[in-house]
Order: structure tokens, then C-alpha cells, then sequence
């Protein structure tokens, strides 16, 4: 993991690794054409460097245009497009599938959503070690 907090993902096998890894993913599809995608970023980052949890809650970046493997699996057609993934799955947060475009407040309540389950996630598996 960078020092970010954000995995930047290079490969369709780095991407699946990672959403092995972690109970909850939320992934970033970007271009580095794409305005939209340079405004959101600065957000997307803080909320990773928020609410990252190891091997609990991971926050990621694909590039479409590098890694189309991924972005055609999904079907990603707009950027930025946010996907949300629990146990390898992808899930709705928030009654949403996915998060397409720069939209702030949507994104911050999924990651604020996601990071409580990841804090919950967290204090269950400490309770049952202790």
C-alpha cells in the first residue's frame, strides 16, 4: 500500500488479490483525462486516509484507460465511477450500486457507512480473541 492510504491498482490479478485481502473495498474508477476525476480526488484520499482499516477496509484506484481488464468487467462507461465490494462481492451502500461522477456527499456517506462496519468488523474480532 502506498503511503496514502490508497492502493493503486496495475493488474486484474493485483485487484482481485486485493479484494481477497479485505473484508470491504471501495474502488475508484478514474482517468487522467478526466476533470471530474482530478476534482474528486483530494476527497477520495482524505476518506482513505480516514477510514482505511488493514484487512478490514481498503480504498482503490483503476485507472480505465491501464487496466481495461477491470473496467470492463464491471462495465465501467463513466468516470468516475465508485464501486463498493464486501468479501469479494460488489454490494450497494447505502441503497446505491455504484457511485458514478463527482459526487461528495454521496461518497462520503459510503465511506463513512463503510468505515463503521469496518470498525465493527474490528471490535468483533478483538471481543472474540480476548
Amino acid at each position: 500500500m502506498s503511503a496514502d492510504n490508497i492502493h493503486h491498482v496495475e493488474t486484474a490479478e493485483q485487484f482481485d488479490s486485493l479484494l481477497a485481502a479485505n473484508t470491504y473495498v471501495a474502488v475508484d474508477f478514474y482517468a487522467d483525462w478526466c476533470p471530474p476525476c482530478k476534482a474528486i480526488a483530494p476527497i477520495y484520499k482524505s476518506l482513505a486516509d480516514k477510514h482505511s482499516a488493514e484487512n478490514t477496509l481498503a480504498f482503490a484506484k483503476v485507472n480505465v484507460d491501464n487496466v481495461t481488464k477491470i473496467a470492463a468487467r464491471y462495465g465501467i462507461t463513466a468516470m468516475p465511477t465508485f464501486l463498493f465490494f464486501k468479501e469479494g462481492q460488489q454490494v450497494a451502500v447505502n441503497g446505491q450500486a455504484m457511485i458514478q461522477g463527482a459526487d461528495p456527499r454521496s461518497l462520503g456517506a459510503a465511506a463513512e457507512k463503510l468505515g463503521g462496519l469496518a470498525q465493527k468488523r474490528l471490535e468483533e474480532a478483538q471481543a472474540a480473541s480476548a
